[in-house]
């Protein structure tokens, strides 16, 4: 681990060490992939014990290999006791965990191997921490973005006529592969698989889904009921792409849409709005705005240009014009009417104003920008008009 990085995670676990202490808590169990590597730059299968002081304890089922004096190598949970106890480590009386996340029977069983401690959910804890993140963080993000950019970039020379949204999705992908693309897509709670990100092709773009996400789609089976179904990218008709910025661990989120051949005026109008707020959000939000106003910010010019029915879906509005982005491309803050959160320095947030035109399709764009003290900085740097295939 180089300088940088062993800087970073120990701040990373002073932060958590903070939040232990702050709740009166014993010791902490993390568990889950997306906090592991947040915490130590690399994944296992097993269980990273904290407590308010000193360095963490790795508790190890795989991989083999991993040396260290604080890395433990156990077959099951009910073997983690014993070990504490020869290093003179109490059992906690109060533990957090990663419960909204933990399987149920997982949780059960680490809190009776533990001898039945209290149990407090730290993931939302976690996910606090995670929203504010360092420049190094920051950085990770620019890089993914220009890369993500210039993958949007090849999309009018991927396009060929009368290919469907999943023969073009196929297309892009292979794009996103070659540009350095992970191939996964983290997102955090239940309802949102998706693989890769969403492309939409004209009245498709109005299917209500199950899944969590600005748009729906039908998707292209019943398993997985979100995105490209396979219709035909036809003439008059728009198609959005929302394809996923996973090029560093930090991640960006860009949408960005495109007109087969020609569409009627009124895509072009949605479309305008949606940079229009874009670009009052970016130029009036910044450190200590409110996330709900920036929601009504949105909410004003779409109301002034009367495309309420719109706005963020048809058969189902979503209610929210925005979130955070990091190692999960739905990280808080949420830019939503109801929301009690403040922009931070340091956050990142994916705006996205979108319509849904029926007969058209989607319209609208979505940027990645980074908040600071002056406003907020665009990093998702790429062509933001109603691009003709």
């Amino acid at each position: 681990m180089n300088a940088l990085i062993k800087k970073e995670t120990s701040q990373r676990f002073a932060k958590l060490q903070q939040i232990i202490i702050q709740s009166q808590a014993d010791a902490c169990l993390i568990s889950t992939s997306v906090n592991q590597f947040y915490l130590l730059d690399f994944i296992f299968d097993g269980y990273i014990f904290i407590q308010p002081e000193g360095e963490p304890l790795l508790f190890v089922k795989r991989p083999s290999g991993m040396e260290g004096e604080n890395v433990i190598y156990i077959r099951k949970p009910e073997q983690i006791p014993d070990y504490l106890r020869q290093r003179n480590i109490s059992l906690p009386r109060k533990l957090m965990m990663e419960n909204d996340v933990l399987p149920f029977s997982t949780a059960l069983r680490l809190q009776a191997a533990l001898e039945m401690p209290q149990l407090q959910n730290v993931s939302g804890e976690m996910r606090r921490i995670r929203s504010v993140k360092s420049e190094y963080e920051l950085n990770q993000m620019r890089e993914c973005a220009k890369i993500h950019a210039r993958v949007y970039e090849q999309i009018p020379r991927i396009y060929r006529k009368g290919m469907t949204d999943i023969e073009f999705q196929i297309e892009l992908e292979r794009e996103m592969r070659l540009a350095g693309s992970t191939g996964i897509f983290r997102a955090f709670g239940e309802n949102m698989d998706i693989f890769m990100g969403s492309i939409l092709a004209g009245d498709n773009a109005q299917v209500a889904s199950p899944f969590d996400f600005a748009l729906g789609g039908q998707g292209a089976s019943p398993l997985l009921p979100i995105g490209a179904n396979g219709t035909t990218l036809a003439a008059g008709t728009t198609v959005m792409v929302d394809m996923a910025g996973n090029y560093r661990p930090w991640m960006s989120d860009i949408s960005r849409t495109f007109a087969i051949e020609s569409v009627p005026e009124m895509a072009y109008k949605a479309h305008q709005v949606s940079i229009d707020i874009c670009n009052i959000i970016s130029e009036t939000a910044k450190a200590g705005t409110p996330c709900a106003d920036v929601y009504f910010l949105a909410e004003k010019r779409v109301k002034e240009a009367g495309l309420e029915a719109y706005f963020m879906g048809t058969e189902q509005q979503a209610k929210f014009v925005g979130h955070g982005v990091g190692l999960e491309i739905n990280e808080p803050p949420v830019l939503a009417p109801r929301s009690k959160e403040i922009l931070q320095p340091g956050m990142a947030i994916a705006v996205e104003p979108k319509f849904v035109l029926p007969g058209i399709g989607a319209a609208g764009i979505e940027n990645t920008y980074v908040v600071t003290d002056n406003g907020l900085e665009k990093i998702t740097v790429c062509e933001e008009g109603l691009t003709i295939l």
